[in-house]
């Protein structure tokens, strides 16, 4: 069990580390596109490539919102001279859905190091229990509690705990650790979703 906790553990490290890691660096080169872009339809055409960011999931939904409002607001009878939004407000709230989603999908399979580094050093403690125990039953049994007897089974016991520890600690440290990068990613959404509601208040309101 300890093994299958390490196993799965390590595949997840290694796995959301090769994620964060690109989503972060896509997410720097998504700003530079966005802020030096004059349309957001040229932002749009980007999204493909920089996918694995979250901020481009963010931007594709007030996109398409801001997209479905235009539209809405002008009349093809008499077309408005400028395109407006008719709500700021829902626009924010399809935002920060998106941003929701986003967030989420970067925290999926994180809480299993969360699990790992509680579980692992209880279920190692129960099996050194369980060995110590069986060692007295051993003692008993000969009726002797000389060192060649007893070392053997407390030392084998011990290896459960050693292996919970092995199993607990990697994880714990790499749950803070993408923690922290999943806040970081988290607040950059928050600060891009102020900035398109901005550019969308100057230029559509």
């Amino acid at each position: 069990m300890l093994a299958v906790f390490s196993l799965v553990s390590w595949a997840i490290i290694i796995y959301k580390g090769l994620v964060l890691r690109r989503a972060y660096s896509r997410s720097r080169m998504f700003l530079q596109v966005f802020r030096k872009s004059s349309k957001f339809s040229e932002v749009q055409s980007v999204c493909v490539q920089l996918r694995a960011s979250p901020l481009v999931g963010v931007f594709q939904a007030g996109y398409l919102e801001v997209n479905q409002q235009v539209r809405g607001a002008s009349p093809a009878a008499n077309p408005a001279p400028r395109p407006t939004v008719r709500s700021l407000e829902s626009l924010s709230r399809a935002l920060a859905r998106a941003a929701t989603v986003e967030i989420t999908r970067l925290e999926r399979r994180v809480t299993f190091l969360a699990t790992t580094a509680s579980v692992t050093p209880f279920i190692g403690l129960f099996g050194t229990v369980w060995g110590i125990m069986n060692a007295f039953g051993d003692i008993g049994r000969m009726g002797s509690a000389n060192l060649a007897i007893v070392a053997p089974g407390i030392s084998e016991a011990l290896i459960t705990t050693a292996t919970g520890l092995a199993a607990a600690i990697p994880a714990a440290v790499f749950y803070n650790l993408y923690s922290s990068r999943i806040k970081l990613l988290s607040a950059m959404m928050d600060d891009f979703v102020l900035e398109f509601l901005n550019i969308v208040e100057r230029n559509f309101t």
